[in-house]
């Protein structure tokens, strides 16, 4: 067995050796592989050892195989080419493409382990996609490297699978902000995204992002960690390579950040080189924690890395490496799955010049395409063995993740506090720890207590704190100028309550108040940009009346509120006028009143045609008619009628009169009392969209959300208005949108309240307030202030300081009970719409009444009617109307007698206090009168010696009465 494995190793030295010298033997069974490392670094060397050994093991126990790998080694940094010389990276990717260049032309390999660094396979792998040859890197992880060929293999965990267990850490916890530190390299740009993403799932914040360059010198890095010292974030997440962080630990620890309080968080690249680095950077890593992937350690292992190490120790004299690290296991298990995936392949098959013009021009990269190399490709993907790191595996051209370990750096190495392994069951990112516990982690400055994460800093100045400049309500926010010293004073409600907060904490902070205004000194922007300017750092936290919106949320964090919240509508109120000359029509509607006055007027006209043929009262001339149809009805509103009604029909409608004259005289009295009394407001519309429907001009505050909201509610741009000052919202509500000013102001309840105290029975509050946040206090995302201060408001408000400071600031009410009510005033009367029914009720049966009476003239005097109009053929309609009205104006002598008999003490006279005795034997009688002797010349009838016989009758009973007194 010794024997055969001297023989294995003087044919690959052979190998080696015509490999160097381009010496090639055929064979289709042999299989040309080509490595470019860097034989200076520490990945390099561990990746030569690991190769080497295994060739030797796998061919060791596969002897039966019928092919062969033979390694072609190339060195990144130049042996092959002058380039390596020089310490530019671009040299370096220069050399490395030569390496590959001269192992595709010359060599013809069938497949290129390397390159080492990630910036360096940038170059290379366009190489391999043109000749169709896999280049397979155990040491490239950066994530951006993948996919962009399929002839790129990762035969090493991607840097992005750890990402989410270094958010898993953070998220346990629980803290608010991280600070990036990285070079600027493929190898560090290319995990931040991933990094982002990931800390985005936790809710953490990136407070800042260090990038340092390869050229980078140590006073660079000290400016860089000072800065990042006067932060308040003290949780930093690192990822450099190993080179550069021998110098920069070293550096952290002269600035004095490797003390309490801090937080170092490596990746596993710096991790698995922990033991190659010099003890004083040990040293200064105490307290740091990190991932690395997990590798099972079996037997197997235990023995491979002792025969690495001998191994390892005889290549590189005078070179410490105790570890085979997880470079060294990866270099070791993708030889294996190569040496698998050729005897899969077979034979080869030789390479071919698809464009032969193109391959002898002098274009130095065109190469010859390769037929084996697909194969073998597809046959590395379709590779799955157990090797010295676990399960082999390619997803993706990637190796699969696996766990991953939390080390913490204590005494001379890394020690397991925790084991953090990703939820494969689950389209989502697993961040968290399922629930399991980390051990005791020993913190920087051996410290066994959680740091917070953050720091007030106690160098490099004050917290700047961003205040609007915005005029308008003082007593929120009032920045104010000394126009002789330039200097600034900020004052008001907000302030104060700002500074009682940062007073009730358990520590001290320095802050200082700085106006958001430009150069000029005129306001810089909206609330909305001063929430921008937290957010990129130009402020620490924003105080003042600064709404919490869901846009604004999204890129700072709110305290809780001090002020309550709600979008409120303010409008006119209207008063009636109480020194309007024709205030006693007031009470009524106009309506009301013309309904009143046609009942009068229908009521006094109705009495008289049921009085007028049977009650002496209502006889006499036109003028005395007229007379008494409007005073009839008019002393029964005073309940003063004397005049005796005598038909029965006429008592109807007086009784209905009276009844409606006594529910209208109490109606109005106790309207025109209630007038006197108190005034009565003009109820404001409370529906938005009749505003919106009617086009009315609405107005908020210069700069507010609300404008927004409006226009989400349904308002044209071109309808709202904007102003600054409470006074310009008092003038555009007076004017009204008919004269240029606004119908209705839209504000945050606080401005509403207090633009309330300043002008008192003038407007009002209408409809219900629109849901939205308060004023609150503005500060980065995640800081750790937002829960200590929220904190402090609510101790502050239940011992009611903040209350004390309100009173202080803001009048509750500056309303005088003995204010005159203004003259822009509208009474609103009753209307007719009250008295419909008793209107119509009344009516009706004044109505009827009239119906009745006119039925039973003309049924009574139907033959005289019937003459009157069938008596002269040859007469006018009008003339015959005439001659029915002078009947109808007749008094009915039935009447005439009843009544009469009434007055002289007759059988059917009825008793009076009043009258008096008469004689029988003066007793006038009515002298009957023929029918010839009431018609005229034309036929009509008249009653010219009625009425004669009437006026005489009346003057002989006068001369009876007078002789009666004188008795």
């Amino acid at each position: 067995m010794r024997i055969q494995s001297l023989t294995f190793l003087l044919s690959l030295f052979v190998s080696l050796c015509n490999a160097q010298n381009g010496v090639l033997v055929p064979n289709n069974n042999t299989f040309q592989v080509g490595v470019i490392l860097d034989f200076d670094s520490g990945v390099g060397r561990i990746g030569l050892t690991s190769l080497s050994l295994a060739l030797d093991d796998f061919y060791s126990i596969n002897r039966n195989y019928s092919t062969r790998l033979v390694l072609h080694f190339r060195d990144s940094k130049g042996r092959v080419t002058d380039a390596a010389a020089s310490v530019n990276v671009f040299d370096a990717c220069l050399s490395c493409v030569n390496a590959a260049l001269n192992l595709l032309k010359d060599v013809e390999v069938d497949a290129i382990i390397g390159p080492q660094k990630s910036s360096h396979a940038n170059f290379v792998i366009g190489l391999g996609d043109t000749a169709k040859v896999p280049i397979i890197s155990f040491s490239a992880t950066s994530p951006s490297l993948h996919p962009q060929t399929p002839y790129f293999l990762q035969t090493a965990i991607n840097d992005a699978a750890q990402v989410d267990a270094i958010a898993a850490i953070v998220n346990y916890f629980k803290w608010g902000q991280v600070t990036f530190v990285y070079e600027d390299t493929e190898y560090g740009n290319g995990i931040i995204p991933y990094l982002s993403n990931a800390f985005q799932e936790v809710n953490t914040r990136v407070s800042y992002r260090c990038v340092i360059p390869l050229s980078a010198n140590d006073d660079f890095i000290l400016r860089e960690l000072y800065k990042m010292k006067t932060m308040q974030t003290r949780v930093f997440v690192v990822h450099i390579s190993s080179a550069l962080a021998n110098r920069f630990f070293l550096k952290v620890k002269e600035a004095e950040m490797m003390s309490e309080g801090y937080v170092w968080i490596v990746n596993s690249g710096l991790m698995d080189l922990f033991y190659s680095m010099d003890s004083d950077v040990v040293e200064a890593m105490q307290g740091v924690l990190g991932v690395k992937p997990l590798v099972p350690r079996t037997p197997i292992l235990r023995s491979t890395s002792l025969r690495w190490h001998e191994k390892f120790v005889k290549d590189n004299p005078g070179i410490s490496q105790p570890e085979m690290s997880l470079f060294g296991v990866w270099a070791y298990d993708t030889l294996w799955a190569l040496a698998m995936a050729a005897e899969k392949v077979g034979l080869k098959e030789p390479s071919s010049h698809q464009n032969v013009t193109a391959f002898n021009s002098t274009n130095m990269f065109v190469t010859e395409v390769s037929k084996t190399g697909p194969k073998l490709l597809e046959a590395m993907l379709d590779t799955r063995f157990e090797g010295l790191g676990g399960n082999f595996n390619m997803v993706n051209e990637q190796l699969e993740p696996s766990s991953f370990q939390i080390l913490n750096v204590v005494g001379n190495g890394p020690r397991e506090v925790g084991l953090w392994t990703p939820n494969r069951n689950s389209s989502e990112r697993d961040v968290s720890f399922s629930g399991k516990k980390l051990k005791s982690v020993i913190w920087p400055g051996e410290s066994l207590n959680k740091p917070k994460g953050w720091e007030v800093p106690m160098s490099g100045g004050k917290l700047r704190i961003g205040v609007p400049a915005k005029a308008g309500f003082e007593e929120f926010v009032k920045v104010e100028r000394d126009s002789q010293t330039n200097a600034t004073k900020i004052s008001g409600y907000f302030v104060d309550l700002f500074d009682l907060v940062m007073a009730a904490l358990p520590y001290a902070v320095r802050y200082e108040y700085f106006p958001f205004e430009r150069v000029d000194g005129l306001n810089a922007g909206s609330y909305n940009d001063l929430s921008y300017q937290v957010f990129i750092g130009n402020y620490d936290a924003a105080v003042g009346d600064i709404t919490i919106t869901a846009n604004r949320s999204q890129y700072v964090d709110f305290t809780l509120p001090i002020e309550g919240g709600g979008i409120t509508r303010t409008q006119l109120i209207k008063y009636e006028n109480p020194n309007n000359k024709l205030f006693f029509l007031e009470p009524l509607h106009k309506k009301l009143w013309l309904a009143a006055i046609g009942l009068f007027v229908f009521t006094g006209v109705a009495l008289w045609i049921l009085e007028h043929r049977f009650n002496r009262a209502f006889r006499g001339p036109p003028s005395d008619h007229v007379g008494l149809i409007f005073y009839i009805p008019f002393m029964s509103l005073v309940f003063a009628n004397r005049e005796r009604i005598v038909s029965n029909l006429a008592r109807v409608v007086v009784v209905v009169w009276v009844f409606v004259v006594l529910i209208l005289s109490s109606t109005y009295t106790a309207s025109l009392s209630a007038r006197l009394t108190t005034l009565e407001l003009q109820k404001a519309d409370t529906d938005v969209n009749a505003l919106i429907y009617n086009g009315d001009y609405v107005g908020c505050r210069e700069g507010s959300f609300i404008i927004e909201y409006l226009v989400n509610l349904g308002f044209h741009r071109t309808k709202i208005k904007t102003y600054k000052y409470p006074k310009d919202f008092d003038d555009a509500l007076s004017k009204g949108s008919e004269k240029g000013g606004i119908t209705a102001l839209f504000s945050c309840t606080p401005y509403t309240n207090l633009f309330l105290t300043k002008y008192c029975n003038k407007y009002m509050k209408v409809g219900s307030p629109f849901l939205s946040e308060g004023f609150a206090f503005v500060f980065p995302k995640g800081s750790p202030l937002v829960a200590h201060v929220s904190r402090a408001i609510v101790e502050l408000t239940d011992n009611r300081r903040i209350s004390e400071i309100k009173d202080r600031w803001i009048r509750h009410s500056a309303c005088n009970e003995d204010e005159p009510y203004p003259d822009n005033a509208l009474w609103k009367p009753i209307g007719l719409k009250s008295f419909t029914i008793l209107f119509a009720v009344t009516g009706g049966i004044t109505a009827t009444c009239l119906v009745a009476f006119l039925i039973t003239y003309l049924y009574k005097n139907r033959d005289s009617i019937q003459r009157i109009i069938s008596s002269n053929s040859g007469a006018t309609t009008w003339s015959k109307i005439r001659a029915i009205c002078k009947h109808f104006d007749q008094r009915d002598p039935k009447s005439f007698r009843s009544s009469r008999d009434r007055e002289d003490g007759g059988e059917n006279a009825s008793p009076d206090r009043n009258a008096y005795p008469v004689n029988p034997a003066r007793r006038s009688t009515v002298v009957p009168i023929s029918q010839e002797e009431i018609k005229d010349e034309n036929g009509v009838i008249n009653s010219p010696n009625l009425e004669q016989a009437t006026a005489s009758a009346d003057q002989s009973r006068a001369v009876q009465l007078q002789n009666i007194r004188v008795v």
